[in-house]
């Protein structure tokens, strides 16, 4: 199992990892696109780890488009979020500290379905949000998006 411990920069000697995740708004920007983990059963906003070889935009298309067969085209960094106080260890024993790279993106095509890593989806207004049990701080990358300011927030 996953475990994430925190301490004062208790990331020092782990390896980064950077990711992405996507962030999809319906036409009217009340509600947004989540998923629901097979692993954890954890609500969170489609991403993932970037592989080597492909820019940052091109691994949240990937991500999205392996876990919801959606085609997406980001639009705009909302934020950067790195934690040098949160550790992440994983069942084979790696130690990373994971940088995430939020964009909002649009929908460009494909169709909405479940994959091998979700059990669910669907979009949610920031008042059904605050009743899900979700991811990390995908709750607050969502916020930090909907201030719409043009530069990205870093966290």
């Amino acid at each position: 199992m996953t475990q994430v411990i925190y301490g004062n920069r208790i990331t020092q000697g782990a390896e980064l990892r950077i990711g992405s995740c996507a962030i999809i708004f319906d036409e009217t920007r009340t509600k947004v696109f989540l998923t629901r983990r097979k692993d954890n059963g954890l609500w969170c906003l489609p991403g993932g780890k970037m592989e080597s070889g492909e820019t940052i935009e091109e691994c949240c298309q990937r991500e999205v488009l392996e876990e919801t067969h959606l085609e997406i085209q980001p639009k705009r960094l909302t934020g950067v979020y790195s934690n040098r106080d949160q550790l992440v260890i994983y069942p084979d024993g790696n130690k990373v500290q994971i940088i995430v790279l939020s964009f909002e993106t649009e929908i460009v095509g494909g169709k909405v379905g479940l994959s091998d890593e979700i059990i669910e989806f669907g979009y949610f207004s920031m008042d059904e949000i605050e009743s899900m049990p979700m991811h990390g701080r995908h709750k607050e990358r969502i916020e930090d998006a909907l201030l719409n300011q043009t530069i990205p927030i870093f966290r």
